[in-house]
């Protein structure tokens, strides 16, 4: 026998043994998750750029526009337009990015805590979904609670609504302003319960002053920008109405748009509405848009008799001015109208725009399709139909990066958030995207993905679970005498709408127990006579009943024991034979 013999490692096995016994602890290899989350790049496209198209510039999934009149300047100067390429991917978080996918359909609106740790979504599949940052992992990338705020009652008939606009008050992240397409809003707290609701107006008094609420479809909402117990909302019936949220919702003012377009009747719809700080920091600005094309200004703290400053035609009349949104130092305006424009203006002299540009507009199929400035009012970021992130300078609104996020679906949110410094976009196609750059951003996405990935589990697909709290009859008990085949055929796939144990996936329709041989489905009757007063009369006939107390009420009468020794004998007539006789024979000439 050799003793230098010596057996060869193998390297696939190796891998394949574990390398311990026991607990072992999971961890991350943040580098590679990071360099997963990495936007992949795209090929250098023509994008509009003002009024003419431009070529793109390729930075790590994004380009920027430059004019067709640079081009050969570029091409002379390649490095000088890498460092420039460098600059801009650390100047905008969009190198990297984050999906969620919890929503079944558009989304509408979104938002964030002061803090980033909470982002909350509203969608036209009627919900509004809570998502936490500090709980995710890159593999349970989901929300922790759903909430329809418009259901009624706990059943699949009752009636839903999309929702329109969902904001955390900037003040005191503890509520949620929920506008959903109901002439009633809500505030819910940051764990999902109503806090209150306003109240419904009277639809049939002409005079909006004297109604108290709305009468009508609510389109959006706003917080007071400093004081935590304000809020306004614009609605359908031509109205924006202040809230005071420390009375239970009691509505304060109302501002009654009038609007003078012909054929109006004086009345039209709110699209959009904005809340900011003056330029001089003493009060605060509240700008409305309409569906007449005006964009209408008030003084945040009143009167609201009279608008201080109006632009009959800021816009096209009959279009959806979807986007509005105020400067931080409250000096400019950024409307985005259905009529393909961008505008700016300046609240100082509120009268016509300081710069247009041309961009395609998606609010007549998507009317809550917004426009953002970022946190420092440096920038301004818009989505388009084609599903690509527009960062635009606010003094020429000239495209400064356009990348790609959802193509072929067109972005209808966005959010740029300031602690955290990421860009939540939402897409008519469901999604949510979070871009971050790991360099320049902290917390939220950037923490989720240095986490260790959580391991998947078999208990977290329903479909190969049982349901323990029903019971194991619903999934192993066959009835005797009963069809075996149809046993087999129904358990064979699972149904659609259901889980393995038979209960509903939708948490609104009621679970119907199932009937077996070991339970019945009417109650007992030891129970029912024992427990539910006067059942036993269900059984007895009436007359009888009352018959039992006949020689009790001769005896002791209740009613008219006041009487009983002054009350006359009753006297009846003697009837002879004869007469009765007669009687009788009367009574028969009388039915002849």
């Amino acid at each position: 026998m050799d003793d230098d013999f010596v057996v060869e490692e193998d390297d696939e096995l190796k891998s394949f043994l574990p390398n311990g016994f026991g607990k072992q602890d999971v961890k991350a290899n943040v580098a590679l998750q990071i360099e997963r989350s990495k936007r992949p790049t795209v090929q250098p496209t023509k994008v509009r750029d003002g009024g003419g198209y431009g070529v793109a510039r390729q930075e790590h999934g994004s380009f920027t526009a430059d004019s067709q009149e640079d081009k050969d300047d570029d091409q002379d100067n390649g490095d000088d337009e890498d460092e420039d390429g460098e600059d801009d991917e650390d100047e905008f978080p969009v190198s990297h990015e984050l999906v969620l996918k919890t929503h079944e359909r558009t989304i509408t609106s979104m938002t964030l805590d002061a803090s980033g740790s909470r982002l909350v979504t509203g969608s036209t599949d009627c919900t509004v979904k809570f998502h936490d940052f500090a709980s995710m992992t890159p593999t349970t990338l989901r929300a922790f609670k759903s909430v329809d705020p418009t259901a009624t009652k706990t059943s699949a008939s009752s009636e839903t609504h999309p929702i329109h606009h969902v904001e955390f008050n900037p003040v005191s992240p503890t509520s949620i302003l929920i506008v959903s397409a109901l002439p009633q809003v809500k505030l819910l707290s940051r764990d999902g319960e109503q806090i209150a609701e306003s109240v419904k107006g009277d639809m049939y008094l002409r005079d909006m002053h004297n109604t108290k609420g709305h009468i009508s479809e609510i389109t959006t909402g706003t917080w007071h920008p400093t004081n935590r117990d304000l809020c306004v909302t614009a609605g359908t019936d031509s109205t924006l109405r202040i809230w005071d949220c420390s009375v239970r919702m009691m509505q304060k003012d109302v501002i009654v748009h009038k609007s003078r377009a012909a054929g109006s009747a004086g009345r039209t719809r709110m699209t959009a509405v904005a809340w900011g700080a003056s330029p001089q920091g003493s009060s605060s600005n509240l700008i409305a848009a309409a569906l007449d094309g005006s964009l209408v200004m008030w003084g945040g703290n009143g009167p609201y008799n009279r608008p201080s400053a109006e632009i009959r035609d800021a816009h096209q009349r009959d279009t959806w001015t979807s986007g509005l949104d105020i400067s931080s130092d409250g000096r400019t305006v950024v409307t985005r109208g259905g009529d393909d424009t961008i505008k700016i203006w300046d609240t100082r002299k509120f009268k016509t725009s300081i710069s247009t540009v041309i961009h395609p507009s998606t609010s007549s199929q998507y009317p809550t399709t917004g426009i953002k400035y970022s946190p420092t009012s440096t920038s301004i970021i818009t989505g388009s139909d084609e599903g690509s992130l527009h960062i635009l300078n606010p003094a020429t609104l000239k495209s400064e990066l356009v990348t790609p996020v959802t193509p072929n679906s067109p972005l209808t949110t966005l959010l740029w958030h300031p602690k955290l410094n990421q860009i939540l976009t939402g897409s008519a196609n469901a999604e949510i995207h979070v871009l971050y750059n790991p360099s320049i951003s902290s917390r939220g996405a950037a923490t989720v993905m240095s986490r260790a990935p959580k391991r998947r589990h078999i208990d977290d697909d329903p479909n190969l679970t049982t349901d323990l709290s029903q019971g194991l009859s619903g999934d192993a008990i066959i009835a005797p005498n009963g069809n075996l085949s149809n046993h087999r055929q129904q358990h064979s796939k699972p149904l659609t709408g259901l889980t393995a144990s038979g209960r509903s996936r939708d948490p609104r329709r009621p679970h119907i127990p199932v009937t077996t041989p070991f339970a019945k489905s009417q109650p007992d009757e030891k129970h029912v006579r024992d427990n539910i007063p006067l059942s036993s009369m269900r059984d007895e006939d009436p007359r009888e009943a009352l018959l039992k107390y006949a020689d009790k009420a001769e005896k002791d009468p209740i009613f008219t024991g006041a009487w009983r020794k002054t009350q006359p004998k009753t006297i009846y007539a003697d009837i002879s034979d004869d007469e009765e006789e007669e009687g009788r024979e009367k009574k028969k000439a009388r039915q002849v």
